[in-house]
């Protein structure tokens, strides 16, 4: 089979940041009094969950040609993951994020990205990284946001195919990263076509078809999990009537759900465990996905494997930085009925 000659099982797409959280945990935003410093953003959050579960995974991104770009390169070398596509930036800056934790439903955040180096991935770079070396692509909602990099992404998808490897999308919904609310479902709804798995919350797949701005609400800056009306069952059918293979809907402590066109809903069960942080389960999810799938596992089990590694993250401090083995997932699950 030509998977057997990828030389890689994955490459992840996207933003990377330096993260600044809170230590004062239940602390209200204006009491914090120290942060502590991690790395995040969604791609890099995969890429790191990809690779300490087994995953030989290559991660392009950008950063600036400063301290916090060397932050984040010294943090994926150290992991181990291939950084010889990610260029440095002149003139762009790295991005960062500070987090509030209030948990258990309050993570108020601040993006700075203006002007960010991973939003200048441009089509070059995605020439050099050899899109023809993967087994799976994984794209990230808001790198669709700005040009040059909301090219380069429709550049990488059209490379994705023409080389047969499996395209997914994290839905990846930050409505402050987008000049209009709507922009975000017109430019999503263009990928959808293109992508054998579509990954998202309820909230980012009714986003994904608002017609009107007045849907979404975002309280306490709570960025990561707007509130959004719509019609969620909807939403659900008309992502698979895009041509979308399987749509997995996470549902935090429910589990999370599997939609195929033409099938009834399959519902996994999640592991109810206590919330610290809730920034980063859904990569972590996104993670034990590919892992299982590109094991050749079932849907079912992959998805069971998404759930453990997803509420393994919601227990800890941070994103990337703890991300679970292999050994951690596999004995958390079997601790909780297994997958």
């Amino acid at each position: 089979m030509q998977d057997t000659i990828k030389k890689y099982d994955i490459l992840t797409i996207g933003r990377s940041s330096i993260d600044l959280y809170s230590n004062d945990i239940g602390s209200p935003f204006v009491d914090i009094t120290s942060f502590g410093a991690f790395v995040g953003g969604s791609p890099l959050n995969i890429a790191v969950g990809c690779q300490r579960l087994g995953l030989k995974t290559r991660f392009l991104t950008a950063v600036g040609n400063d301290q916090v770009g060397k932050f984040i390169l010294h943090f994926l070398e150290k992991e181990g993951i291939d950084t010889s596509v990610i260029p440095t930036l002149t003139g762009p800056r790295s991005s960062a994020v500070i987090l509030g934790i209030e948990p258990p439903d309050r993570f108020p955040l601040v993006y700075y990205r203006d002007n960010c180096a991973d939003i200048n991935i441009n089509l070059e770079h995605i020439r050099q990284a050899g899109i023809s070396q993967y087994r799976s692509v994984m794209f990230s909602g808001t790198a669709f946001s700005k040009d040059p990099s909301r090219t380069a992404m429709f550049y990488a998808i059209e490379e994705a195919k023409k080389h047969n490897a499996v395209t997914a999308l994290d839905i990846d919904f930050r409505a402050d990263q987008w000049f209009d609310p709507l922009a975000f479902g017109v430019t999503i709804r263009a990928a959808l076509p293109y992508m054998d798995f579509v990954l998202g919350t309820e909230e980012e797949i009714l986003a994904a078809f608002m017609t009107d701005p007045k849907q979404l609400e975002i309280k306490h800056q709570q960025i990561s999990a707007p509130e959004i009306r719509g019609n969620i069952d909807n939403a659900i059918q008309e992502i698979l009537n895009k041509g979308v293979k399987t749509l997995i809907v996470k549902r935090g402590a429910d589990g999370a759900s599997i939609f195929e066109q033409g099938k009834e809903e399959v519902k996994v069960p999640g592991f109810p465990v206590e919330v610290i942080n809730v920034l980063g389960a859904g990569d972590s999810f996104a993670a034990g996905f590919m892992y299982g799938y590109l094991q050749g596992w079932s849907l079912f089990k992959a998805v069971r494997m998404a759930n453990a590694t997803g509420a393994i993250m919601v227990t800890k401090h941070g994103c990337a930085n703890f991300m679970a083995t292999l050994e951690e997932a596999l004995a958390f699950a079997d601790s909780k009925g297994g997958l």
